[in-house]
Parts: C-alpha cells; structure tokens; sequence
C-alpha cells in the first residue's frame, strides 16, 4: 500500500488519530485477554467461537484418551503397506509371506471391507472388527492380540528344520 494512503497520512491534523485525549493508545481498552466473552464481546464469542460457554454431558474423572484411539484400515488397503521390493520377492518366491504390523503404521483396528488380495499374509493388530476376523482362505492369520513391534518382514511359510 503507498504511504499516502495509509491511515497515519489521513490522521494528520487530528489531535489524537483516533485513539482518544484519556487513553492514548495504552494500557488495555477492551480488557485483558478473554475478558468480557459473555458482556462487551458477546458477539465475538458467539460467532467466532459457538459453544465456548457451558457444559455438555457428564464429567469423566480418569479419562485415558488413548483407550478411544483406534484409526481404521480396511483389509482391502493393507497390502499396500508392504514395501514394493518385498512385493517384488514375493512375486519370486511363493514360500515368502509377509508379515504386516498395522500398529507401526498408525493403525490400531482392521476392519473388513473390499477384496483380499490372493496372496497369503500375516496380520499383527490391537483390534479386529468381526467382519475382519473371519479368515478368507487367502488370509493366513490375523492377532487380536497387540504383539512387539516388528518392521514389515519376510517369512518363510516352510517350517524350520530343528
């Protein structure tokens, strides 16, 4: 914006630009912070911030938020969580099955929704939903149960000789 449009040129010649003889600009005209949200700056609050003001259900005393934290993934979307070159082995090597850790991505519940895939693969999750858990012959297994983290990894479906 040019200077000689700017509010200080239009204030020139008037004593107190606009800020008043008793309070010259200082100190804190509409009160300090939030002040005055249900008085002199209702309408503020009611338009910018709806339902800054009262209570809505009932009162948790020992709320533990992450018992509610459970982000989605469909079973149709978890082998895109297998890295390409492991793909890529697989496609070589039927023996190979991989293994998906959801919780490593950000994910806490499967759910059961699209097509599997016709590859075999092993599922570690928090949580499974019903639809989910029932196994399609493609789906080797799928845990209920939280297991140790471990990275998206190859197993061999051939048991090991001991």
């Amino acid at each position: 914006m040019p200077t000689r449009l700017s509010k200080t040129r239009k204030h020139r010649g008037h004593v107190s630009a606009g800020h008043g003889r008793v309070g010259k600009h200082r100190k804190h005209p509409g009160g300090r912070g939030l002040a005055g949200g249900q008085h002199h700056h209702r309408t503020n609050f009611d338009k910018y911030h709806p339902g800054y003001f009262g209570k809505v259900g009932m009162r948790r005393f020992h709320l533990t938020r992450n018992a509610q934290w459970r982000p989605i993934i469909n079973v149709d979307k978890l082998w895109t969580l297998v890295p390409e070159e492991d793909r890529q082995a697989i496609e070589k090597n039927s023996d190979l099955v991989p293994v998906i850790d959801t919780l490593q991505f950000g994910y806490g519940k499967v759910l059961g929704n699209g097509q599997v895939p016709q590859r075999p693969f092993i599922v570690k999750a928090r949580f499974v939903s019903a639809k989910a858990e029932y196994v399609p012959p493609t789906l080797l297994s799928l845990s209920p149960t939280y297991l140790p983290l471990l990275p998206v990894g190859l197993k061999s479906r051939k048991p090991e000789a001991s």
